[in-house]
């Protein structure tokens, strides 16, 4: 059987994104997948409307899947998308972040979040791998947030990065073919993936460049400073996309490096087990509060005031 692999893309149409694409997703089919490609641009993706209904059944132990989904076409998309065995996502930068056509289409992941529906016995578990190019027509200083914004709606399916190419000073439509050095990295990412694919899934690594991002576990190039959790867990720096933990370290060379504790990994949001600690948060949080019928009382009590507050709009 035949490797399956995905392409995904939200830029210009025969634009960079594009094209690097197609040069990952060529090396695919060259080694013998299934491809498939769509641009996000193509389809109507709702916006989340923060509903919770789906996170509120899941909190219960319940799947009832998003309250948009027979409004537009992301579950067309999400039901093709969770059948591959390998995803590339292409997606332009717009002021540091990916650009909002493929986060809206992101953002409504929630209801299909793998790990909580495995948790509650709703699907099977299905390994699957991911490839990241993100696009854009400056350096990394004016893209700073784009493969991590990328990496950050990864886990929410279960997509395994193996590995991420960030395409800098491209700024007009299609110049990525003036760079083979780039061009030559979009299809090893293509290769890559089919690597990947091909291993069995407890032996997958990460296939990119060794020394890629301040994380040694997710290769995210983001840290932030620890705050105390919502069960007392308390990591002094934290990476941003995986929730891995630990401190700050100097080495000899002068050079510093993050170095994940011994229980560092104990909420890491890139495997079904770390991610389903979340679940027991929303469990404590939002099915606390749902199962509370004095909260809920008092809250609609007190929302009667902002409901009544009206402020001049504009035409």
């Amino acid at each position: 059987m035949s490797i399956k692999v995905m392409g995904i893309t939200a830029g210009r149409k025969n634009g960079n994104s594009e094209i690097l694409l197609k040069e990952a997703l060529t090396a695919c089919e060259e080694a013998g997948a299934e491809v498939t490609m769509i641009n996000l641009r193509d389809f109507n993706i709702l916006d989340c409307t923060g509903c919770t209904a789906c996170t509120k059944a899941m909190s219960q132990g319940k799947y009832v899947g998003c309250t948009l989904d027979a409004k537009d076409d992301k579950k067309k998309i999400m039901d093709v998308m969770l059948a591959q065995d390998a995803v590339i996502f292409s997606v332009p930068t717009y002021d540091l972040m990916p650009a909002s056509a493929y986060l809206t289409f992101a953002h409504r992941s929630l209801s299909y979040e793998t790990s909580f529906l495995e948790t509650i016995g709703a699907i099977e578990h299905r390994d699957r791998v991911a490839g990241l190019i993100s696009v854009g027509g400056s350096t990394r200083a004016w893209q700073s947030m784009a493969l991590e914004g990328l990496q950050a709606t990864m886990f929410t399916t279960d997509m395994k990065v193996v590995d991420m190419v960030l395409a800098t000073r491209v700024p007009a439509p299609a110049q990525c073919l003036l760079d083979d050095e780039l061009m030559a990295r979009a299809r090893l990412l293509g290769e890559h993936i089919m690597q990947a694919a091909a291993t069995p899934a407890e032996e997958r690594k990460w296939l990119g460049e060794e020394d890629m991002g301040w994380c040694p576990n997710c290769h995210c190039n983001a840290l932030v400073l620890g705050e105390k959790q919502w069960d007392g867990l308390h990591y002094p720096i934290e990476c941003q996309v995986c929730g891995a933990g630990g401190t700050l370290e100097q080495a000899e060379d002068g050079k510093w490096k993050f170095v994940i504790q011994k229980d560092g990994l104990l909420k890491d949001r890139t495997t079904v087990a770390g991610r389903a600690k979340h679940l027991e948060e929303i469990a404590q949080t939002q099915g606390g509060f749902f199962s509370d019928p004095a909260k809920i009382q008092l809250v609609q009590q007190r929302k009667q005031k902002y409901v009544e507050k009206k402020f001049k709009g504009i035409d």
